[in-house]
């Protein structure tokens, strides 16, 4: 094999062994192990110094309590539930909001793209903590969303929309909302206007011909975009930490009270390799989205 083409294939293998497998492996290893009042704050440890008898007791002594234990706690199959539902929700609402906003650009004039475009990305150049931390100026009792519904008369008292799971799905609708605008953008804008002008000439109203030519052309940017914003959301910590309080249940803001608050790092590290295996089914999916996409281009 060429030593270039061997060296350009070995780069990403590399790169995820150095920062998946490896990190994985020493999480998988933590949750394996017992809590200890130590430092680390869990047992065993490898201690090469034994040599092979060493190595077997080190294994000898790893077990799956701790995963036992998430089955028995309730809290821990519920966070995941709620994660899961809260995930699904906003990218669904995400989609309604983003796929109208892409479909705009697309059939903007092309000279006014590029600054749909720039808007589209201008909050990424903020800090994403500064932007969440933003909401909570907007949402909160006093804030400027009640101002505004109290002195248009639509409410006569602050709603309580903090700290509740709406705020949540605002934030994460906000955060996210350019990883679904983008692909679907993408797809649309290649897309051949002549197709749409050959089923009018064929009898479709424009709605028709929206669902049988438009959408199905832009089905692998929504397919990207759902992924895109499903993938993070489920794991979010920030958003339902600063937004949805103490009210809301989300598995990573289990995961961070566990490894920081009580130290239970192999709880925490169980916790989070199911976490990677409940995510592996949409990033496979995702993967095989993209690379059907690619061979259907070529």
């Amino acid at each position: 094999m060429n030593p270039r083409r061997l060296f350009l294939i070995a780069v990403p293998y590399l790169w995820l062994l150095a920062l998946f497998l490896v990190p994985f492996g020493i999480v998988l290893k933590i949750s394996l192990s017992d809590t200890a009042l130590a430092i680390p704050p869990y047992v065993p440890t490898l201690d090469l110094a034994g040599g092979w008898q060493g190595i077997k007791d080190f294994f000898a002594q790893l077990d799956l309590e701790n995963f036992v234990f998430l089955t028995e706690d309730e809290l821990y199959w519920r966070a995941y539930v709620s994660s899961l539902w809260i995930a699904t929700v906003s990218t669904v609402i995400t989609l309604l909001v983003g796929y109208p906003i892409a479909y705009g650009m697309a059939r903007a004039a092309p000279e006014w793209r590029p600054t749909l475009m720039m808007f589209v990305i201008l909050p990424f150049w903020t800090s994403f903590l500064i932007r969440v931390y933003s909401w909570i100026g907007i949402l909160s009792r006093e804030g400027y969303l009640n101002q505004v519904l109290i002195w248009a008369g639509l409410i006569d008292e602050p709603l309580q929309i903090i700290n509740t799971n709406i705020a949540v799905y605002i934030g994460i609708v906000y955060t996210y909302l350019p990883f679904m605008i983008l692909p679907i953008y993408a797809s649309l804008e290649k897309m051949d206007d002549s197709l749409l002008e050959a089923a009018e000439d064929l009898g479709c109203s424009r709605l028709s011909a929206f669902w049988l030519v438009t959408f199905p052309l832009s089905r692998p940017g929504v397919i990207a975009g759902c992924f895109l914003v499903f993938i993070p959301a489920i794991g979010e910590f920030v958003i339902p930490s600063l937004l949805g309080g103490s009210r809301t249940l989300m598995i990573g803001k289990v995961l961070w009270e566990e490894f920081f608050s009580n130290r239970d790092w192999p709880v925490a590290s169980a916790v989070a390799v199911i976490l990677l295996l409940v995510l592996v089914i949409p990033i496979i999916l995702f993967q095989r989205n993209e690379q059907k996409q690619r061979e259907a281009e070529q």
